[in-house]
């Protein structure tokens, strides 16, 4: 029986994951480096040990992946700030529902807690949850299940009694590994077929989750 929802933010409730792979790429240029999309992709919630891991594989040793965070996080900012956070379809629909149908939900993101928290709260919804995960409570983020298995704990649900929602491959590796029931909303990228063996579901939108708890319920 499914009783709880744990959502990533970014890409997933938050159309800002579109931020996130601009301005990667922007700051690495700016740094002298020739970040691909591929790259940029490629760390969309991956925990920065292993983000960092990644880009210095990938674009040399010599990459400055902490300054590099550093300027795009204030380009992140920026936009924000011009252009505002917009909801995901459908988020405001599937919390309502939860709430009425006795459904727990929390968030699992691969952001620090306190900025996850400003974000939802900008955007009216930091008291929708019973609770914020973000990447610096756990030891090892995405793709790893510690951050899953945290969320799960503190709803006092075990693991397979959820459906973890993501929009990115790591985030459903990290939902997998935790023995959660990983549902895709795609964003910037559908499941490939590496990918897909591991969903529970991959649904269009958000809306589309009421109706798979709706369809377990019923059997």
């Amino acid at each position: 029986m499914i009783q709880g929802l744990i959502f990533d933010m970014d890409g997933l409730l938050l159309d800002t994951e579109k931020y996130y792979f601009r301005y990667w790429m922007q700051s690495a240029a700016e740094f002298g480096f020739s970040m691909k999309p591929r790259h940029a992709l490629a760390i969309r919630s991956l925990c920065a040990k292993y983000a960092e891991r990644y880009l210095k594989r990938e674009l040399g040793e010599d990459f400055d992946y902490h300054a590099v965070r550093a300027r795009r996080r204030v380009l992140i900012q920026e936009a924000m700030e011009q252009f505002g956070i917009q909801l995901k379809p459908g988020v405001r629909e599937l919390l309502a529902w939860c709430r009425e149908n006795d459904v727990l939900t929390a968030v699992a993101t691969a952001t620090p807690t306190e900025n996850a928290k400003i974000h939802l709260e900008r955007v009216g919804l930091k008291d929708c949850f019973s609770v914020i995960v973000g990447g610096d409570s756990i030891e090892n983020g995405k793709p790893c299940p510690d951050i899953y298995r945290k969320a799960a704990a503190v709803l006092s649900l075990p693991t397979e009694n959820c459906l973890a929602l993501e929009d990115s491959p790591n985030g459903i590796l990290a939902a997998f590994s935790a023995g959660c029931n990983p549902v895709m909303v795609p964003d910037l990228t559908e499941p490939d077929e590496m990918l897909k063996p591991l969903l529970y579901a991959w649904v269009p939108t958000l809306m589309d989750v009421i109706g798979l708890i709706e369809e377990e319920r019923s059997r």
